[in-house]
């Protein structure tokens, strides 16, 4: 199965959307490389990456990139695809960091138009919700929609993914 340059797969939290992208990426019949994104500061967290670096298992060669997304994905090879999961951590991350989201965003679309192999990125949907009560939450809220907006503008295929099931919104599944 051939991948789109850029896909984007967003969902709500356990909606099925990291188990959706694992299996395009790995139908794609190429090396498949997972970049992860999230950061360990407890317990519950490390128990969760644990659990998805299992269920993986061997197939996936991993890289830990939290904020210099765009240099990973330099790293890509071609005969390779790639796992970006997920934007939302990322997004939290650079906002955590005090960093300029415009500027990694920009640096992250050139990065996803110059990689040599296809790349799912994963995506939280947080719109569709109330709106937060705190700032910094609604600051984060909006943020994540942007990026959402925008990886979608340049993505070939997107795809909302609900209780596990697939709704293209932009494209053809391949």
């Amino acid at each position: 199965m051939r991948l789109p340059k850029v896909t984007l797969v967003l969902g709500g939290a356990a909606s099925g959307k990291s188990a959706f992208a694992e299996g395009l990426v790995l139908k794609a019949d190429l090396t498949p490389i997972y970049i992860a994104t999230a950061q360990v500061f407890d317990d519950e967290m490390a128990v969760k990456v644990a659990r998805h670096r299992d269920q993986r298992g061997n197939v996936w060669a991993t890289i830990e990139e939290p904020i210099a997304l765009p240099s990973a994905l330099d790293q890509i090879r071609r005969g390779q695809s790639v796992l970006v999961d997920c934007a939302t951590l990322w997004l939290t991350n650079i906002m955590l960091g005090h960093r300029d989201i415009a500027q990694d965003t920009t640096d992250l679309i050139a990065a996803l138009r110059s990689c040599d192999g296809p790349v799912v990125v994963v995506s939280n949907e947080v719109g569709q919700g109330i709106v937060p009560d705190n700032a910094l939450s609604r600051q984060f809220r909006n943020a994540q929609g942007t990026l959402n907006q925008t990886i979608a503008a340049e993505a070939d295929l997107v795809v909302a993914v609900m209780a596990g099931l697939p709704l293209v919104l932009k494209g053809r599944l391949p």
